[in-house]
């Protein structure tokens, strides 16, 4: 039977944390290659953009409408919109950050970028899946989880 601990990892929150935890270490590596190799930046940049899209589209379609649904608070409901228009902002400058005349350019681009995900990632990760893990049970969050899981796995096709 497994464990608590490893039923919590196949849970929906756990695979989005995973996901934002490749995506925060990307864009260290991309920040530091920004400043020195525009090449190596650009393949980081690259990457982020396809782990950011596809992490977004699962969260738009399956995790954001769950919690939605679920959330019976103002404040909760609140979290869902902000959720997605902070989604929409990182669509109109990702594009943008490929967009640069001097490598100093580019290099502030990618720290705002950076600063922007980051800040993302930490308002769900504080407020928006402590109260997903109240408003669902262990086994809806599984079975969230399974539904993000089998969606990301199409879109990486």
């Amino acid at each position: 039977m497994p464990t608590t601990k490893s039923r919590a990892q196949n849970d929906a929150i756990a695979l989005l944390k995973k996901d934002h935890e490749k995506v925060r270490g990307l864009l260290s590596k991309l920040e530091r290659a920004a400043e020195r190799n525009t090449t190596q930046a650009q393949q980081l940049l690259e990457q982020i953009d396809r782990e950011v899209k596809i992490h977004s589209q699962i969260e738009e379609e399956i995790f954001y409408p769950a919690f939605r649904d679920a959330a019976q608070k103002r404040d909760d409901r609140e979290l869902y919109f902000e959720a997605k228009e902070e989604h929409h902002v990182v669509d109109m400058v990702m594009p943008e950050v490929s967009e640069f005349d001097s490598e100093e350019e580019f290099a502030a681009k990618a720290k705002v970028l950076k600063d922007l995900i980051e800040h993302h990632a930490g308002e769900e990760e504080k407020q928006m899946f402590p109260k997903a893990r109240k408003l669902f049970d262990r086994a809806e969050l599984r079975e969230l989880g399974d539904r993000l899981r089998e969606r990301k796995k199409e879109l990486m096709r």
